[in-house]
C-alpha cells in the first residue's frame, strides 16, 4: 500500500524538485516508510511506501534493466506469487519478492494487456520510454484512487487531490460537481469538487504522450451473462471463491488482522481467515457507550466463535470532532457520517497491525441494504417499463431532487446550473445494465457509483489516515463476476436480503450472525441536530462567511433547519450534506493548508466530544 504522484509534460518542461517533494510530503500518511522518485526532463513518477511485501527489497520505482520502463504502484497484486513463477518460466525472472516488480516484468512481457492477469487493488503509473508515453491505470472497481489535472501542457497525477494542490493548481469549486453531490451525497466519478481535477474511472487506463491522451476501459462488469444454476451449485462456487479471495489477501510480511462488527460480511471474512491461520486472527471493533447503537456484543460473539484475539474499545457516539480531520483526508465532502467511526476502528487497529481485511463490497454485490428490500417491495416500479423503473430508482437514491436543488440554490447558482442534469450521470449505467434483471440493474448502479464514489473511500482514506491498508476479499474480481452472473432473485428473495449468500455462510458463522438484523455503522447525528447541535448547525450554515459564498438561499436553509428542529420533517441527511460542503470549502478553498485543521482553525466552535475510554 502506498501513494503515488507525478506528471507528464508535453513540452518537456520539468517541475522543480521542491514541488515534487511537496507532493510526496502531502501524502506521507499513505506511505511513511519510504520515498522513491524517478525524474527526467518532462516526466516524474513518485511513490510513498507503506512497506507490506518484501520489506527490504520493495523500494519503488522499479526500473527495467535497460532503463526503458519505470513503474510505481499504490496497492497490492494478490496473485503476484503465481505471476512471478510464470514470468520466471518465460524468461522474465524477478529479483525480489515484491509485487511491483511483478508488474514491471509482466509489462515487459505483455505490455498494457497485462492488466487482465492482475488480481488486486491498484493504481499504477508506467513510464515507457520506448514509446515516450506514460500509462496511468486504475483497478477494476476503484478500490484505489487516482486523480488527474490536465491543463493542456502538463498532466499531473496523484493518489490524493492534496498532492495536486501542492503542485500549484487553482483552488476553485466545480459547481457541476456540487450539483451532483447534492443528488448523490458524494461526488460521483469522474467529477471532483475541484474545478479541473478529475478521477480516473475504475477499470480504465489512460495513455499520454506528446500527441495526446487516450483512455480505454479494460474491464467491464456489465459484460457478465446471467446463468441459471441450482442453489447448491451457486453456494459451492460462492464459498470456494470467498475462501480463495481471503487466502490470497493473507499474503503479508507485516502483522495483519480484520475489522469485526459481528455483521454477516466481517464475520464471514474472519471465519474464512481462521481456516487458513495457525495463530488466532487479530480482530478489532469499537463499541458505543450508548447501548442502542452498540454492535460490540455481536462482534464479541463472532470473536468467540472463531477464537480470535479480539480488541474492542468503547467510545462516545458523539465523535463529530473528527469531521474536519475526515474531510481533510477525503479531499472532498461526503455526507456519510460513518466515516468517523471507521476512522476510530482504523486508529485502534493501527496500534498493532499494518493490514486489515474488511467486508466492504458485499452489500452492493448481494443486495444487503434494507433500501433494496424497501424499493423492490414498494409501488411496483421494479416491474414497470424501463423509463419508469429508472426514474423511480434515481429518485430513490437521490438526496435533493431537482426541484429541491433549484429552490436551495442562490439566484446566481440557479442561473448557472439551470440546465444541469444529474440523471445524466446514471443514464449510461442504466444502458450498460439493460440486459440485467431489475435487482442486478440497481446493484450495478450502486457498484459503479455508491461503492467507488463513497463506500470504498471510507476504508481507503480513513485507513490511510493512520497508515493502515484495508483489503476487501468480496471485491476480488472473480467474486464480482460471480455476483453478476447470479440472478437477482437469489440475492433478494421473500424480503430476505443476501438470500443465497446467507445460506452459503450459515454453516460457517451460525444462524444468529447470518440472520441478525443489519445495523448501520453510524451515529445518531439527526437527533443531535434537533437539540444539542442545533446552535452548531445554525452557526455554521448561516454564518456570514458561509453565506458570502452565494451558493444557497439562506431562507431555504433556515427553514430546513427550523423544520428539522421542530420535528415536522427529518432533514438529517440534507443538513449533513450542507455541513460537509461548508467544512470542505473552509478546509480547501479558504486557505492553502498543509495539515488537517480543527474547528478553531476553520473559524468555528466545534461540538464537545468525549474522548476514547
Amino acid at each position: 500500500m502506498c501513494g503515488i504522484f507525478g506528471y507528464f509534460d508535453r513540452q518537456g518542461a520539468s517541475l522543480p524538485g521542491t514541488t515534487l517533494a511537496a507532493m510526496g510530503e502531502s501524502i506521507i500518511h499513505r506511505g511513511p516508510d519510504d520515498l522513491g522518485l524517478h525524474a527526467e526532463p518532462g516526466v516524474a513518477l513518485g511513490n510513498r511506501r507503506l512497506s507490506i511485501l518484501d520489506i527490504a527489497g520493495g523500494h519503488q520505482p522499479f526500473v527495467s534493466a535497460d532503463g526503458q520502463v519505470v513503474v510505481v504502484q499504490n496497492g497490492e497484486i494478490f496473485n503476484h506469487i503465481e505471476l512471478a513463477a510464470e514470468l520466471a518460466h518465460d524468461g522474465y525472472p524477478c529479483t525480489t519478492h515484491n509485487d511491483t516488480e511483478v508488474l514491471l516484468r509482466l509489462y515487459e512481457r505483455d505490455g498494457i494487456a497485462m492488466l487482465s492477469r492482475l488480481n488486486g487493488m491498484f493504481a499504477i503509473a508506467i513510464l515507457d520510454r520506448r514509446q515516450q508515453a506514460l500509462y496511468l491505470v486504475r483497478d477494476r472497481i476503484g478500490v484505489k484512487p487516482l486523480y488527474l489535472h490536465d491543463d493542456g501542457q502538463r498532466l499531473l497525477f496523484a493518489s490524493e487531490i492534496k498532492a495536486l494542490l501542492r503542485a500549484g493548481i487553482e483552488r476553485r469549486m466545480d459547481h457541476q460537481a456540487l450539483h451532483h453531490f447534492l443528488t448523490y451525497n458524494y461526488v460521483p466519478q469522474p467529477w471532483t469538487m475541484f474545478a479541473g481535477v478529475r478521477h480516473l474511472e475504475p477499470g480504465t487506463w489512460l495513455r499520454i504522450d506528446n500527441s495526446g491522451v487516450t483512455t480505454r476501459r479494460w474491464w467491464d462488469l456489465s459484460a457478465q451473462q446471467v446463468e441459471q444454476r441450482s442453489e447448491g451449485e451457486w453456494i459451492a462456487e460462492f464459498n470456494h471463491l470467498l475462501d480463495d479471495a481471503v487466502r490470497l489477501r493473507l499474503r503479508c510480511d507485516v502483522p495483519f488482522g480484520a475489522f469485526l462488527s459481528g455483521g454477516v460480511d466481517s464475520s464471514s471474512v474472519v471465519g474464512m481467515m481462521s481456516r487458513h491461520l495457525d495463530d488466532p486472527v487479530r480482530t478489532y471493533a469499537i463499541g458505543f457507550h450508548e447501548a442502542r447503537f452498540d454492535e460490540s456484543p455481536y462482534a464479541a460473539q463472532a470473536a468467540a466463535r472463531f477464537g480470535t484475539r479480539h480488541t474492542m474499545r468503547k467510545v462516545d457516539a458523539n465523535m463529530l470532532d473528527l469531521w474536519p480531520l475526515a474531510t481533510w483526508h477525503c479531499d472532498q465532502p461526503h455526507g456519510d457520517i460513518s466515516f468517523l467511526p471507521t476512522y476510530r476502528v482504523a486508529q485502534l487497529a493501527a496500534e498493532e497491525v499494518k493490514v486489515v481485511l474488511t467486508g466492504d463490497g458485499a452489500d452492493e454485490l448481494f443486495a444487503g441494504y434494507d433500501k433494496y428490500k424497501q424499493f423492490f417491495t414498494g409501488d411496483g416500479a421494479a416491474v414497470a417499463d424501463d423509463a419508469t423503473f429508472q426514474t423511480a430508482y434515481y429518485r430513490n437514491l437521490s438526496l435533493f431532487d431537482d426541484t429541491a436543488k433549484a429552490a436551495l440554490y442562490s439566484n446566481s447558482l440557479r442561473r448557472e446550473l439551470g440546465r444541469s442534469d444529474s440523471f445524466a450521470v446514471v443514464a449510461p449505467l442504466f444502458a450498460e445494465a439493460a440486459g440485467m434483471d431489475r435487482i442486478n440493474q440497481a446493484l450495478y448502479l450502486d457498484m459503479q457509483l455508491l461503492l467507488s464514489g463513497n463506500n470504498l473511500v471510507k476504508p481507503d482514506r480513513m485507513g490511510m489516515a493512520v497508515s493502515l491498508e484495508a483489503r476487501t476479499p468480496f471485491l476480488d474480481y472473480r467474486m464480482m463476476e460471480l455476483a453478476f452472473r447470479m440472478p437477482g432473485e437469489l440475492k433478494l428473495q421473500g424480503g430476505e436480503t443476501k438470500y443465497l449468500y446467507k445460506k452459503a455462510v450459515r454453516g460457517l458463522i451460525g444462524d444468529e450472525l447470518a440472520y441478525r438484523k443489519k445495523q448501520m455503522f453510524t451515529v445518531p447525528v439527526g437527533e443531535w441536530f434537533r437539540d444539542t447541535l442545533a446552535p452548531f448547525t445554525e452557526a455554521l450554515l448561516l454564518d456570514e462567511r458561509t453565506l458570502a459564498r452565494d451558493l444557497f438561499d439562506p431562507e431555504v436553509v433556515r427553514r430546513l433547519l427550523r423544520d428539522h428542529q421542530a420535528g415536522s420533517a427529518n432533514h438529517t441527511r440534507e443538513i449533513r450534506a450542507l455541513i460537509a460542503v461548508e467544512l470542505w470549502a473552509r478546509t480547501f478553498l479558504d486557505e492553502a493548508r498543509t495539515a488537517a485543521p480543527d474547528y478553531a482553525a476553520l473559524g468555528l466552535s466545534g461540538p464537545a466530544v468525549q474522548p476514547i475510554h
